[in-house]
């Protein structure tokens, strides 16, 4: 039996982390969480998720700043990210896309669209309904 892909989600919004962990586990996930982007930069290197869902407003280092931060470390620079943010100007999406984001999904969102997102991300058929 394979092991599950494992998904960071990056929030400080513990009723977002809660959505996410619901949705992505019935989906056959392991799920991660980080509540800041300092918690993140350790999880990822301990854990090496297989994709890291990052908000932009996090309580520390920001969104943007983490992304750089996983794109810049070689060790780390080939994990997916997909940031899922309530900011949704164009050039957050830019910028986001610019620094490595392979995806960018405003809140608030469907589960259901964001697993499947995830899944073919990852190279993997969405989960049917």
């Amino acid at each position: 039996m394979s092991m599950p892909y494992s998904i960071l989600s990056v929030d400080d919004e513990p009723d977002v982390t809660a959505l996410v962990r619901f949705h992505f586990s019935n989906a056959g996930y392991e799920v991660l969480t980080a509540a800041s982007g300092r918690e993140a930069i350790e999880t990822i290197r301990c854990r090496h998720p297989d994709l890291v869902l990052v908000d932009l407003m996090l309580p520390d280092i920001d969104g943007l700043g983490l992304c750089e931060i996983i794109q810049q470390n070689s060790a780390t620079a080939a994990i997916p990210i997909v940031i899922l943010t309530a900011w949704a100007t164009a050039e957050a999406r830019q910028v986001g896309l610019k620094l490595g984001a392979i995806d960018y999904v405003t809140k608030p969102f469907s589960p259901r669209d964001l697993v499947d997102r995830v899944a073919r991300l990852l190279g993997q058929r969405p989960v049917p309904a």
